[in-house]
């Protein structure tokens, strides 16, 4: 609900571009789904994964000279946006050695936390699912159900493990904006419901005006970027939740001033920001979720979410979303909600939404944009992204610990899990955790009930 207000951060001797640098060849590691029709019907596709723009080393494009060191532009390459981005050129990962990122197993993808380099370290990553060479897979997940298995043993609290769904352009904004020549292939494009601002490179020109460093490595500019998002999974090894978040803007767009939402004006901007969250620990169902819990976190499980419409078509009007796990075999039905005005259900519907934010006492911005239709018609057009990262903003509280901190815990809808709530702060959780990683694999997605199987 809250990620992405600063991403996590690269190390600081990486820097950001758009034009298209040599010195790296560019190769995206393999990551194949299945596409399924019914039980034990799928197919495979040949899917790859690249890293975000954000994360990469860029350069002047006739040498070496870096157009972002620490949390700086360069002056001289960097004087305005459009200048920036004609001077400075992305390159290509070394994937595994620079950044932690690699394929332990045909299928699956092993996202580490820190990651030492010859450069410094890396913090965190964030990939999307490619197609092809040049172009995201897109996925239609109305009337479909989305299915993976997760293992986030190793993933502490202040941590999160993040995979969802994002209403960016198929080629990365390349064909839109005549500044980005990087494209898809090099993990441009980005967006989300929180509309960040961290973002060095949006719509093909750098966000260098009112750029501010927060920290070491990162720091924010004028313009943000905004879409719809589906948080499939933010989680670590004591907390979860599964949010929607509509926006009024139908693709990846620009936002300046208040349509961002930034502060007082978080209900005025074109997304909400807050989504409608299904956090089980904070619906009242402390014992479904964590270390030898119902699901059990400290070994690997399936996690299924469906997106049910009111008419069972792919066109049809959003209406639920449902989820449940697999493990050992052994279905798991998602925890009934356990607070009063909220009538016990295990979904997530407009009617779950309202009482929930009555009864939290939140503003239901949710519905004020569009609630699940709204979201539904994102989810015709939407590209997957999977993360992990630490939280510079507010300590990955909102997910995993009692928030806001200052509030009474016991205040309904205040606990989100059992997490202290300084275990998140980033210099603790990357001093404690510097090992910690999450593993992603098995990726499917199809017709409602195609894609797992449980033991008779």
């Amino acid at each position: 609900m809250y990620k992405q207000v600063v991403t996590a951060l690269s190390f600081a001797s990486l820097v950001f571009g758009q034009q298209v640098g040599t010195v790296t060849a560019e190769t995206h590691p393999s990551l194949p789904i299945e596409v399924c029709t019914a039980p034990g019907s799928c197919t495979k596709e040949s899917t790859t994964a690249v890293l975000d723009a954000n994360w990469r080393w860029a350069h002047v494009t006739d040498g070496y000279t870096n157009c972002y060191t620490g949390s700086e532009w360069n002056a001289t390459a960097c004087p305005d946006g459009k200048t920036c981005a004609a001077n400075c050129a992305i390159d290509g990962a070394e994937y595994e050695k620079t950044y932690g990122i690699s394929t332990p197993e045909a299928g699956a993808l092993r996202l580490n936390f820190i990651t030492k380099n010859d450069n410094g370290a890396n913090v965190g990553s964030r990939v999307y699912l490619m197609a092809s060479e040049s172009k995201y897979r897109m996925f239609n997940l109305l009337n479909k159900e989305f299915t993976m298995d997760v293992d986030v043993s190793n993933l502490p609290c202040g941590l999160n493990g993040a995979v969802y769904f994002s209403e960016m352009d198929e080629d990365g904004g390349m064909s839109r904006f005549e500044g980005n020549k990087a494209g898809a292939k090099y993990g441009t494009g980005y967006c989300d419901a929180q509309c960040p601002k961290d973002i060095k490179f949006i719509n093909g020109e750098a966000n260098v005006e009112g750029w501010g460093g927060s920290d070491g490595n990162s720091g924010t500019g004028n313009v943000g970027t905004c879409c719809a998002e589906m948080d499939i999974w933010e989680a670590n090894l004591d907390a979860t939740a599964y949010t929607p978040h509509p926006c009024s803007v139908t693709e990846q767009t620009k936002c300046e001033g208040v349509d961002c939402g930034d502060g007082d004006d978080r209900y005025a901007g074109v997304c909400d920001k807050d989504g409608c969250d299904f956090n089980s620990f904070r619906l009242g169902n402390q014992d479904f979720y964590g270390p030898a819990k119902t699901v059990d976190t400290s070994k690997p499980f399936t996690l299924v979410t469906q997106f049910h419409t009111a008419d069972g078509t792919d066109t049809g009007a959003l209406q639920s979303i449902k989820r449940f796990y697999v493990q050992d075999g052994t279905v798991i039905p998602n925890s009934e909600t356990v607070v009063e005005g909220v009538d016990a259900t295990n979904e997530i519907t407009d009617e779950f939404c309202a009482q929930q934010k009555t009864a939290f006492g939140d503003n239901n911005y949710f519905k004020t944009q569009g609630g699940l239709a709204a979201m539904g018609k994102s989810l015709e057009k939407m590209v997957l992204v999977l993360s992990i990262w630490d939280d510079h903003a507010v300590s990955m509280n909102w997910l995993d610990s009692n928030f806001p901190t200052d509030a009474d815990p016991t205040a309904p809808g205040v606990a989100r899990g059992r997490c202290d709530p300084e275990a998140g702060l980033p210099e603790t959780v990357e001093a404690a955790h510097p090992d910690a990683y999450v593993v992603y694999s098995n990726i499917k997605v199809g017709a409602i009930d195609s894609t797992y199987a449980a033991s008779a």
